[in-house]
């Protein structure tokens, strides 16, 4: 069963959305059926932030905003992180572009360790405080997952996955993305949002469920185990 997942780094409910469905496919009785793909989507993609700038004052700006209300606001973010097992640290946190970013989830992906990828980028923008719009920064993390630093620093300069990014960008907006993180499955069913793990794996049941093989009618048989006609 192949599950796609929009969501964008800086976005704080997309890692939780994360957390959330990994404890609902853990409640699913067929994890092993499940094939996940991380989708690229920038929320801010025209993002210049300035060095050293704060997420808490970048937030104040872009929704206009007092700095009082984006720090309440953040502080609800990390309580409800908190709730499932993350540690959100904003005051480490920098205003960054992801694009980079994205395209190391692209480079990940190609190597076989896309799922490894997400989570440290998760963590290391979200409790550590690095600069992931940093190729040095990219490239460090992506050998800490057991990637090639040298290569995963040459495809960042080169590149190399920049058109991949934007091709998750343009079936985002074909199918009507409008927030993430934006969950489908088996390119049928959506759910939006950084639902309970109920929510997941109900859904992954009923995905599963539909194909399977529907017997209308019985008969005569033999058997395989057995070998009896």
């Amino acid at each position: 069963m192949k599950v796609e997942i929009w969501s964008d780094l800086v976005c704080p409910f997309c890692y939780l959305g994360k957390r959330r469905f990994e404890a609902g496919l853990a409640q699913f009785a067929h994890p092993e059926t499940v094939e996940i793909i991380w989708r690229s989507f920038e929320l801010d993609a025209d993002t210049a932030p300035r060095p050293g700038q704060s997420v808490f004052s970048h937030m104040a700006e872009r929704k206009g905003i007092s700095l009082a209300q984006s720090h309440q606001m953040h502080a609800q973010m990390t309580a409800a992180a908190a709730q499932a097992g993350l540690e959100y640290n904003f005051d480490k946190a920098l205003a960054v572009n992801t694009f980079l970013a994205h395209q190391l989830l692209h480079f990940a992906a190609a190597h076989g360790r896309q799922n490894e990828a997400k989570e440290r980028l998760f963590r290391a923008y979200y409790t550590e405080g690095r600069d992931i719009g940093n190729v040095e920064t990219l490239a460090a993390l992506a050998a800490e997952i057991g990637l090639d630093p040298t290569a995963a620093r040459q495809a960042l300069q080169a590149g190399t996955h920049a058109e991949a990014v934007r091709h998750d960008e343009y079936q985002a907006q074909q199918i009507g993305v409008r927030g993430v993180p934006y969950f489908v499955f088996a390119d049928k069913y959506a759910v939006s949002g950084a639902q309970p793990p109920e929510v997941f794996a109900e859904v992954l049941q009923t995905v599963w469920a539909e194909a399977q093989p529907q017997v209308l009618a019985e008969g005569a048989t033999c058997d395989t185990k057995t070998g009896i006609c």
